[in-house]
């Protein structure tokens, strides 16, 4: 008795989605990147620096991160729209910004992690314990 082709190709689908993420998730994402690619060259060079920042500050999970691109797409595509200036739009200080951006998405973040991971360490030899 062999497997159907149809099955073999949900099993195949469902193990490249756990060793590779979620195929949505990625559908996702790359919508956003092409509406970012739309944005005019200021905005779309402004929500490109913020997400790079967030990337490294932002939460870990790849769902969290999508979302968190989408309403960043969602708030520049909006402001481009209705002419709002970039300065009105981020303020005087970016990182401000994109702090406040990220508190909206909680969860944790790369740098969290590796500075647990860090601190867990240093304790462990610190402690005599190997």
């Amino acid at each position: 008795m062999g497997t159907e082709p149809g099955e073999q190709k949900n099993r195949y689908l469902r193990y490249l989605e756990v060793v590779t993420g979620s195929l949505e998730e990625k559908r996702r994402y790359r919508q956003c990147k092409e509406r970012i690619e739309r944005l005019p060259h200021d905005y779309r060079t402004a929500v490109e620096a913020l997400q790079r920042y967030m990337q490294h500050f932002g939460p870990d999970q790849s769902e969290s991160l999508v979302a968190m691109l989408a309403d960043l797409t969602d708030l520049f595509e909006q402001s481009a729209a209705d002419g709002i200036p970039l300065r009105q739009v981020v303020g005087e200080d970016p990182v401000e910004f994109a702090e406040a951006f990220l508190r909206n998405y909680p969860g944790g973040s790369w740098i969290r992690r590796e500075r647990d991971r860090l601190t867990k360490a240093i304790d462990r030899v610190a402690d005599g314990m190997q």
